[in-house]
């Protein structure tokens, strides 16, 4: 089994009481939360790297905490071949004074802040964003190659210390709690592009599925590849043959076969636009 970032939703204040220590001087007071209850206050997330179009528009963020206190996160994911199609969410539960604790942690990690981090040099890694959301401002601060401790030779004393505050915000979030529920989406969007046998002889050829939802490819969102978003009885269709399908799976559409990447659409998202 292959774990992917899960928050700890047991003992959150103890598990957080490094991230000011490591962020420096953290600010008086606490952060003013979003009123909605469905607004995002926190999220991390990849951007950029060396990956296809269908990772950069359908990656999904490792991390999403809510005003109501749903954390999402993507959970453990069997390392087989053709992996499974349909992505494992997760949902933990945070009461208020956790979700305060996470802002206010973030916070004090450097979110809010915009010092120069340097720029290591690197080809093609990947860059790590956080985003925090308060009453009446939205904060985001990318660090790009980020490493699990925040250094790395060539960077000033100044830049190493906000970067290991971040890393040491992003640590936060990797020990594994079993108290969660699978993510039940609302809808679901699908990341199309044209169907290529796979070169593998071993698999065979793969049976086709009939594509439950609307047209694909859809609007297009990067070189060669579309998306449509299936809600209502189609989100659930499309869910519920996803879930029985794997990655090389193709998709019949009108006269065409397509490869699908599924994304379901996370609580304060509508639409493709959202996407990458």
């Amino acid at each position: 089994m292959r774990t992917r970032l899960v928050v700890a939703v047991l003992g959150v204040g103890l598990a957080l009481t490094g991230c000011a220590e490591r962020g420096g001087s953290p600010s008086s007071g606490s952060v003013a939360l979003p009123a909605d209850g469905d607004a995002l206050v926190l999220r991390i997330d990849y951007t950029g790297g060396f990956v296809t179009p269908e990772t950069t528009v359908g990656r999904l963020p490792l991390v999403s905490v809510y005003r109501d206190g749903r954390v999402i996160t993507e959970g453990p994911v069997i390392a087989i071949y053709p992996a499974p199609a349909w992505p494992n969410l997760q949902v933990a539960q945070l009461d208020e004074a956790g979700v305060q604790e996470l802002a206010d942690a973030a916070r004090d990690a450097g979110v809010a802040q915009t010092g120069d981090l340097g720029m290591p040099n690197i080809a093609d890694a990947a860059t790590t964003r956080f985003t925090l959301v308060t009453e009446t401002e939205t904060f985001v601060r990318e660090a790009y190659a980020l490493t699990p401790d925040g250094t790395d030779v060539g960077y000033t004393a100044e830049q190493q210390s906000a970067r290991a505050a971040l890393a040491g915000l992003l640590q936060r979030f990797t020990v594994l709690d079993e108290q969660t529920t699978g993510y039940e989406p609302t809808a679901v969007a699908a990341i199309a592009g044209p169907y290529v046998e796979p070169t593998d002889q071993g698999l065979g050829s793969r049976p086709p599925v009939a594509w439950p939802g609307p047209d694909l490819p859809g609007e297009p969102v990067g070189p060669g590849i579309g998306c449509v978003v299936a809600t209502g009885e189609q989100a659930a269709a499309v869910a519920t043959a996803a879930q029985a399908a794997d990655s090389l799976t193709p998709w019949t559409s009108g006269a065409s076969s397509w490869a699908v990447t599924f994304r379901p659409l996370l609580p304060d998202e509508t639409g493709c636009a959202d996407l990458g």
